[in-house]
């Protein structure tokens, strides 16, 4: 008897069991389909079909022409200071008050034009030709003076001259260093101003006075430690590509660089050093020939001169002494200037025999590379740190680098 009531107890259960399987698989069903309607549906079973996805994120090649449509190095804007409110005449009027007085409100000052540096900016190709500043308000009865007007700020890159007529105004080298283009006018006098004992009454108020107008010519010069200095093709954009983290255009055929590009070096003691590469520099480019003048100024802030030689060249010491040559009529100074021969391309057959008469022919370091293969690299690395922490402005002398 007990065994039968056992197997009924036991039949009850499964078929409980089976309901609320039933009741949850349908459940579930009505759930999916739910979230079905309101999701697009995919499929990760067909490995064709998926969108591949760059995980690691790395900074895009620009083509030259496109990085040269926005590196604009030299701009003539015209600044325009805020005019002045005008000032109020008004008396003021209160019952049982005949006579209240003047109570004209001076008007607000305009507002100014001031460049400003962000190192955000690269070049002036966001810079408009005309600024105008914001007018101050009118003055108001019951003495209220006028609202100045806002300042207005023209970003602009680090390393930029303020020319006017030719004079250097000033050299905007520092990051958040700000200079006031163009003053705003004073706001105009309202009659309470001219309240005296011997005018009880005046009805005079002076008008604003207009903003300063000026025409500035904006020049940019790269701020940079050390400056790559070759002629066209002899690799000094792949040679940037190597040491520092910049993507300056780089091609299988040749062509040169229209616009400088700096990269930074990054040093284990957390010190940086900032590389440029100046286009390349041909005979005559001190008389303006070629790109001539328009980015051999890009060197004159470089500490130091990275001299790029091709190795494939027959005879790359006469190169050293071209290049020498275009940036000691440029600007003397330069060719004082702590430098280093780097010779490119050592990769190619026939550079290592090059690099021997080279070595004969010239004194001084020659470091020889391969932009293609990185060999030397780690030596030019570090004897440029050397070179800089050799030649640092006085007062910040640090201490020699041991180690890469």
């Amino acid at each position: 008897m007990q065994t039968v009531q056992s197997l009924y107890r036991l039949r009850g259960l499964a078929h409980t069991f089976l309901l609320c399987r039933a009741s949850t698989s349908q459940a579930l069903g009505f759930l999916t389909a739910l979230h079905v309607s309101h999701h697009r549906s995919f499929s990760n079973g067909s490995p064709l079909c998926a969108k591949p996805r760059n995980l690691v994120k790395g900074k895009r090649d620009v083509s030259e022409k496109r990085l040269t449509r926005y590196f604009v190095d030299h701009r003539k804007v015209r600044v325009v200071g805020g005019t002045g409110g005008n000032g109020a005449s008004c008396f003021h009027s209160e019952p049982r008050k005949e006579f209240g007085g003047p109570d004209g409100g001076d008007g607000g000052n305009g507002g100014h034009v001031i460049l400003k540096v962000d190192p955000c900016v690269k070049s002036f190709s966001s810079i408009a030709p005309v600024y105008q500043g914001s007018q101050g308000e009118p003055g108001r009865s019951s003495n209220c003076y006028g609202k100045s007007g806002e300042n207005l700020y023209i970003k602009v890159p680090v390393g930029t001259l303020v020319k006017e007529n030719g004079i250097t105004l000033i050299d905007l080298s520092k990051t958040g260093e700000e200079f006031i283009a163009a003053y705003g006018g004073i706001g105009g006098k309202g009659n309470r101003f001219f309240l005296s004992n011997e005018n009880r009454a005046p009805v005079t108020a002076t008008p604003g006075a207009p903003g300063e107008e000026r025409c500035l010519h904006l020049e940019l010069k790269t701020m940079a430690h050390a400056g790559l200095v070759g002629f066209p093709n002899a690799g000094k954009s792949s040679l940037l590509r190597l040491l520092t983290n910049a993507r300056p255009a780089v091609a299988a055929y040749p062509f040169t660089t229209l616009n400088p590009h700096v990269g930074v070096i990054n040093y284990q003691d957390h010190e940086q050093i900032a590389v440029a590469d100046v286009p390349g520099i041909i005979e005559g480019a001190h008389q303006n020939r070629g790109l001539g003048l328009s980015f051999l100024r890009h060197i004159e802030r470089c500490r130091i001169l990275l001299y790029v030689l091709d190795l494939t060249h027959p005879e790359p010491w006469t190169q050293l002494s071209s290049l020498q040559y275009e940036v000691g009529q440029f600007d003397e100074s330069l060719a004082h200037r702590p430098h280093v021969i780097v010779a490119n391309k050592l990769d190619l057959p026939g550079a290592r025999k090059t690099l021997e008469h080279l070595q004969e022919k010239v004194k001084g370091r020659i470091i020889a590379v391969s932009a293609l293969t990185g060999e030397n690299t780690e030596e030019l690395i570090l004897y440029l740190r050397e070179l800089c922490d050799g030649h640092r402005p006085e007062g910040r002398r640090a201490e020699p680098y041991m180690g890469w």
